[in-house]
C-alpha cells in the first residue's frame, strides 16, 4: 500500500474506499470486502448516514485498530464551537472509535464563516487533546483556505475535493500545495459525472477516448488509469464503489506507472466544470441535514 505523510507527519494510505451515497444496509458488506482486498483507508461522514455501518465492518474485520485509518466528516448542522466537539462524539460513537484519524469539516459555509472558524477550532481542540490525530477540511477554494489559515493555529492536515480528469481544479491544487495541504479527491474516477439523477447533460469521463486509449496501452481499465493519475502525481484518492468487482479493480493500481507524456494527456482534458454542487451555495437554508445521536 502507497502511503502519504501528512504535515504533521501522521502516515496515510493513498488510496481509500469511499462510502458517500453507500445505502447503510450495502456499506457494512462493501467495506468488508475493501478490507479484505487490502485497503486500509475508510471515508465517510455524518452526512452519508453510514458511520454506524463502517463501524460494524471495521469490528468485524478482526485488523487490529493500528491497521486501518478512518477519516469522516462534520456537517453544516454541527459547525461551532460546542456543536463540532458534540459532533465528534455522535460520530466517534457511531463509529465505535475513541480515536478518528481524521476528523473534516464537510463545507467551507462561507455564508457563515464565522462558524466555520469556530468549528475548525474545536478541531484543534480535539488534534490537542489527542482525539484526533489529523484535521483538515473539504471543498475549500484557495479562498476558503486563506482565511482559515488567517485565524486558526493548525494548517489542515488535507482538502477533500472533487477532482477527476474533467475537473482537476489546479488553483485547489496549487494552494493547498503552496501551504503543505494534501489534496484528497472525492469522485477521483469521474463518478459525479454519471451519478443518477446529477442531470442528463453530463458526459460520461469513463468513455473519455484519451483515457480508453492510455487504459489499453497498459493493459488496464480507465478506472484504474485515473486512480494511477492521482497517485503518481502526490494525491489521495477515496473512489466509491458498493460492487466487490469494482472495489477490486480499484485496488488493482500498483503495477503499472503512466509515462509523463500520459498525466500530461490526461491533465489535458480538463473541462472546468464542476459536476457537485457549488460550496459557496450551500447554506443551513438549502442544505440542513438532522445528525442523530450515536
Amino acid at each position: 500500500m502507497h502511503t502519504i505523510t501528512l504535515n504533521n507527519g501522521i502516515e496515510m494510505p493513498a488510496l481509500g474506499l469511499g462510502v458517500f451515497q453507500s445505502p447503510p444496509e450495502e456499506t457494512v458488506s462493501a467495506v468488508t470486502t475493501a478490507l479484505e482486498t487490502g485497503y486500509r483507508l475508510i471515508d465517510t461522514a455524518a452526512s452519508y448516514g453510514n458511520e454506524r455501518e463502517v463501524g460494524q465492518a471495521l469490528r468485524q474485520s478482526g485488523l487490529a485498530r493500528e491497521e486501518y485509518f478512518v477519516e469522516t466528516k462534520v456537517w453544516l448542522d454541527d459547525f461551532g464551537y460546542d456543536a463540532t466537539l458534540h459532533a465528534f462524539d455522535k460520530g466517534a460513537g457511531k463509529l465505535g472509535l475513541d480515536v478518528i484519524d481524521l476528523f473534516i469539516l464537510h463545507q467551507p459555509f462561507p455564508s457563515r464563516f464565522d462558524l466555520t472558524v469556530d468549528a475548525y477550532q474545536a478541531l484543534e481542540k480535539l488534534l490537542d487533546q489527542g482525539r484526533v490525530r489529523a484535521i483538515g477540511v473539504s471543498n475549500f477554494a484557495p479562498e476558503h483556505l486563506e482565511r482559515l489559515i488567517a485565524r486558526t493555529d493548525v494548517v489542515p492536515a488535507l482538502n477533500q475535493s472533487e477532482l477527476h480528469p474533467y475537473f482537476t481544479q489546479p488553483d485547489v491544487q496549487r494552494a493547498d500545495a503552496a501551504h503543505g495541504v494534501l489534496t484528497q479527491a472525492w469522485s477521483p474516477i469521474g463518478g459525479i459525472t454519471f451519478y443518477p439523477g446529477w442531470g442528463e447533460d453530463r458526459i460520461n469521463v469513463m468513455d473519455d477516448p484519451t483515457i480508453a486509449q492510455i487504459a489499453s496501452a497498459h493493459a488496464k481499465t480507465p478506472a484504474q488509469v485515473m486512480l494511477r493519475w492521482h497517485l503518481q502525481q502526490g494525491r489521495s484518492a477515496i473512489p466509491k464503489s458498493v460492487k466487490p468487482h469494482r472495489i477490486q479493480e480499484n485496488f488493482d493500481v500498483f503495477d503499472f506507472e503512466l509515462t509523463a507524456e500520459e498525466l500530461a494527456s490526461i491533465n489535458a482534458l480538463d473541462r472546468g466544470v464542476r459536476g457537485g454542487p457549488e460550496p459557496a451555495d450551500l447554506t443551513l437554508e438549502t442544505a440542513s441535514i438532522e445528525i442523530p445521536e450515536a
